[in-house]
C-alpha cells in the first residue's frame, strides 16, 4: 500500500500541468510559480528511479508468486517499471544539465529525447495513478 502512495505522489510531481491545468485559475497558478528546480527533482527522481528498479529485479526473483497470485505479481511488475520510468524522466534534465551540457550536439540529441518523453511522461504519470489506485484497493480486499 505504501508503494501506491508513493507512486501516486511520484505521478502528481512528474505531470503537475497535466493534473492542475484543468481549470483557468490553477492554469494561472502554473504559470506564475516555476518548475521545481533540477536540483530537487533530481533528488526526489533518484531514490525513485533505483527503488523502481530494484522493485523490478525483486519480482522477477519472485517469479513463483505468479502462479499463486497472478494479477498482484503483474500490478507489483508494472508499480515498478512506471516508478523507475517517471524517476529517471525526473533525472533526466539534471544529467542534461550537468554531464551533457559540455558536448552542443549531445546536449541537442538530450533535448529531442527529452521532448518525446515528455509526452510519454504525462501518459505514465496516469497509468502510474490508475495502478496506483487499483494497488491500493487491491490491498485492502486481498490482505484483509
Amino acid at each position: 500500500m505504501i508503494g501506491g502512495i508513493t507512486l501516486i505522489i511520484l505521478s502528481i510531481i512528474a505531470a503537475p500541468s497535466l493534473l492542475l491545468s484543468k481549470t483557468s485559475k490553477t492554469k494561472q497558478f502554473l504559470e506564475k510559480i516555476e518548475p521545481l528546480p533540477s536540483v530537487i527533482r533530481f533528488m526526489i527522481g533518484l531514490p525513485f528511479c533505483f527503488w523502481g528498479a530494484w522493485g523490478v529485479i525483486s519480482t522477477i526473483l519472485n517469479l513463483e508468486w505468479i502462479t499463486t497470485f497472478p494479477i498482484w505479481w503483474i500490478t507489483l511488475l508494472a508499480e515498478n517499471i512506471i516508478e523507475a520510468a517517471l524517476g529517471f524522466m525526473l533525472v533526466f534534465a539534471s544529467i542534461k544539465k550537468f554531464f551533457l551540457s559540455k558536448n552542443k550536439a549531445t546536449k541537442e540529441k538530450a533535448s529531442q529525447l527529452r521532448k518525446k518523453s515528455a509526452l510519454k511522461q504525462n501518459k505514465l504519470s496516469v497509468l502510474g495513478i490508475i495502478i496506483s489506485c487499483w494497488k491500493i484497493i487491491a490491498s485492502f480486499l486481498l490482505f484483509t
